[in-house]
């Protein structure tokens, strides 16, 4: 668990820099959209929940070095842990409006977003890992 306390911290820090920026790029488009009534508080509230998002999102990623969880539980652990944290800051920001219809909405992006990214994931992760096991039988056949 102390492995994993050290990763988590080390991949949220990392991650944790750019919650500013994507804060930055959040508040422009709403500008474009007429939304310009920011006072100080708000800005400070979306700088300091992006960033602890951004740290909690990028630390997660350690759920995966854990070599006893399975990894269906690491996803599901990962995923969890991800949509409470970005309802959350939705929420506290008033990003996303109260109701049953916003959260479904909102679950249901997040559900398919989810899923494309780690289809994408699974993807690459497969064609390469054939690549790396052609190549290995290659080199065992020319080592024979």
């Amino acid at each position: 668990m102390k492995k994993f306390a050290l990763e988590f911290l080390r991949r949220g820090l990392v991650a944790c820099g750019l919650g500013p920026i994507v804060l930055a790029v959040l508040y422009l488009v709403l500008k474009q959209h007429g939304v310009e009534t920011l006072t100080v508080d708000e800005v400070c509230l979306g700088i300091f929940s992006l960033t602890a998002l951004s740290f909690i999102a990028g630390g997660m990623n350690a759920v995966y070095q854990m070599e006893r969880l399975p990894l269906m539980l690491a996803i599901l652990i990962h995923g969890g842990v991800l949509y409470a944290g970005y309802l959350a800051v939705y929420l506290l920001n008033g990003w996303l409006q109260q109701g049953l219809t916003p959260l479904l909405v909102f679950t249901a992006v997040f559900v398919i977003g989810y899923l494309v990214i780690w289809v994408i994931i699974y993807s690459v992760t497969k064609q390469k890992t054939a690549k790396l096991n052609q190549m290995l039988k290659k080199q065992q056949e020319s080592a024979s």
